[in-house]
């Protein structure tokens, strides 16, 4: 069940050009990390860190950038990789994070997803 601002942002989105991968009307994700990144947009926006028209206006950029440097049905596609971008885009312009802490967040969290599983702390 969406709360009430989770729906408003997805129905923004909806046949828009930054609107979600969807399967019979739910929403696709290929992995965990894509879930966690549309989760966590969500909760920064619905706590008031950014607006969420902020985000979608990175995320069209994003896309668009990405268009312009590959082709659309490239095997490189993945719009959570744009929204990854938007939201680390976001994130900086609102002053969440500087860009020196965000690398070392991202850097942490690439070490951890990539340890082995017996070699991570709970």
């Amino acid at each position: 069940m969406l709360t009430r601002f989770e729906h408003f942002a997805l129905t923004s989105m909806a046949g828009a050009e930054d609107s979600p991968p969807r399967a019979n009307g739910t929403l696709c994700f290929a992995q965990e990390w894509e879930r966690s990144a549309f989760g966590v947009a969500l909760a920064l926006a619905r706590e008031g860190h950014f607006e969420w028209e902020d985000f979608r206006q990175n995320l069209i950029a994003a896309i668009g950038d990405w268009e312009r440097t590959q082709a659309p049905d490239g095997p490189s596609w993945n719009y959570y990789e744009q929204w990854l971008s938007a939201l680390e885009a976001t994130i900086l312009q609102s002053g969440l994070a500087t860009p020196d802490e965000l690398s070392a967040r991202l850097a942490t969290a690439t070490l951890t997803a990539t340890a082995p599983a017996d070699t991570r702390s709970a």
